[in-house]
């Protein structure tokens, strides 16, 4: 499977924003193996304004090594100290 890292190197000269068909052509271009090019052909039509708004669309996780369970707790984790100066103005 295609890594968020590996879709990032294969499209590290790319201008953005780009294309589905911009995206593929590029990622052929520099030579992306089998396993990346399925997943940016499975991508929605869309323009993409940076490499990282690609490897989110073809489902590829950038931090792999946090478990599901990890990422659950971090999401249930209160989040209201995160920005208290802000609620002070």
């Amino acid at each position: 499977m295609a890594s968020y890292s590996d879709v990032l190197e294969y499209l590290s000269a790319l201008d953005y924003p780009a294309g589905k068909n911009d995206v593929i052509r590029e990622a052929e271009r520099e030579g992306a193996p089998p396993d990346v090019l399925r997943a940016l052909r499975a991508l929605p039509p869309v323009d993409y304004a940076n490499g990282t708004e690609v490897a989110r669309s073809a489902g590829i996780d950038a931090a792999p090594e946090v478990s599901r369970s990890q990422r659950a707790a971090q999401a249930r984790d209160d989040h209201s100290r995160v920005s208290q100066h802000v609620r002070r103005i």
